[in-house]
């Protein structure tokens, strides 16, 4: 389940940058009519690259880690990106959330020992 969870998040990861790109030009346009707020968008956008590469990363990590720390890192990591990247954003981050969970829940209790050979006890 840890490799699901990993695999989860690259891919609302990978998502998540096109969001982000989508409302960082969104911002662009706004500030090009200069509309209200539209510095705000900006920055959200750059909420939502920072956090989606850090995602991307985390869940790669994720794949062949043999602790649950990040996993850990993946909730915390699409927390802060669905409250800091935007709504579109924020709907791949809760994709990110669900691997994150898998990614945390997933480790096996005995992750150092060679669980899968025999014992000879």
């Amino acid at each position: 389940m840890q490799k699901a969870g990993g695999i989860i998040t690259l891919i609302a990861g990978v998502f998540a940058v096109f969001a982000a790109i989508f409302t960082l030009m969104v911002g662009g346009v706004n500030s090009a009519f200069e509309t209200e707020h539209a510095q705000t968008v900006v920055w959200l956008g750059w909420g939502g690259v920072l956090f989606s590469f850090l995602n991307i990363v985390l869940g790669a990590v994720a794949i062949g880690a043999k602790s649950k720390k990040p996993g850990a890192f993946i909730i915390v990591s699409s927390i802060l990106g669905s409250a800091l990247g935007g709504t579109f954003v924020a709907l791949f981050m809760a994709l990110s959330l669900a691997g994150g969970i898998l990614a945390t829940i997933g480790v096996s209790k005995s992750a150092g020992s060679n669980s899968g050979a025999p014992s000879t006890a």
